[in-house]
């Protein structure tokens, strides 16, 4: 039986940083997806979930600076993946890597990456995930230990092992998104990617050539410090997920933990900045 959503739409002014503020804790909750929109942003939890006193934790809803208001609607049952089929196009990125679902014929590629995502972020589509791309398309990741965090449907991690990463972990704290990756990363002929369900507080004393990190600016500058201890000497940081007017917010935070900025790229004010340790 298909199951039953509840969606919340929340209008936030300022949009921005609000939207992302408003995701970050929202994500920290039982909501599976979110949908950025011009006026705010639409977020998705399970029906069953959806208790009475949900929001009561979200401290941005209690925040003077910002003006938020929303509305809850019941999402009666959808085929996601024919929802999906019908709106899902193949991307190229620098006519190098292509991300194309499974129905789709495979193009003429040095790298090909077939992704089918459940509720999961990540299919190439978004800014971010695509200037991620770019900047591993430029890296010799050969043999270097990458981990992904906040892989969403595991795009990238695929993609470093298809350059021949290895070993490859690949970590988000979304149930779907981890269940997901493992799907993706079978799909590619990656199955050594290790996939975990948790935060970055899972890594302990871990080490890493490579580092990915696509996810939101409040969660990235809680994690740097986590991500700096884990990088080995002259290991690659690369983050993406906020924008153009947050890159000196980022960049000392980085500084402040021996990563130095090394070059961006930027896609409609989103970009993906790269960091070595050293």
């Amino acid at each position: 039986m298909a199951e039953i959503y509840a969606e919340y739409e929340f209008k936030v002014a300022p949009v921005n940083p609000g939207a992302e503020i408003l995701i970050a804790e929202l994500s920290q909750l039982d909501f599976e997806s979110f949908d950025e929109t011009d006026e705010g942003v639409k977020a998705y939890i399970l029906a069953s979930l959806n208790k009475e006193n949900i929001l009561d934790d979200v401290n941005i809803l209690n925040n003077p600076e910002f003006k938020i208001s929303y509305s809850v609607n019941t999402i009666e049952p959808v085929n996601w993946n024919e929802e999906w089929e019908k709106n899902f196009e193949p991307i190229e990125v620098d006519g190098i890597c292509s991300v194309r679902a499974p129905f789709h014929p495979k193009p003429d590629m040095e790298f090909d990456i077939v992704i089918e995502p459940k509720m999961s972020f990540g299919t190439g589509h978004h800014e971010t995930t695509h200037l991620m791309i770019k900047h591993l398309i430029k890296i010799d990741v050969q043999e270097k230990s990458t981990l992904d965090m906040g892989c969403g449907t595991g795009i990238l991690a695929i993609f470093a092992a298809l350059k021949g990463a290895k070993p490859v972990d690949a970590i988000d704290i979304d149930p779907w998104c981890y269940e997901n990756t493992v799907e993706n990363k079978d799909r590619n002929d990656v199955g050594f990617i290790k996939a975990y369900e948790g935060d970055a507080s899972i890594l302990g004393d871990t080490h890493y050539d490579l580092i990915i990190a696509n996810i939101n600016r409040n969660i990235l500058i809680n994690d740097i410090p986590t991500y700096a201890n884990c990088l080995n000497h002259d290991g690659i940081l690369l983050l993406s997920g906020f924008y153009t007017q947050d890159i000196p917010a980022i960049t000392s935070i980085c500084n402040q933990h021996g990563l130095n900025f090394i070059m961006n790229f930027e896609k409609n004010n989103w970009v993906a900045c790269k960091f070595v340790k050293n």
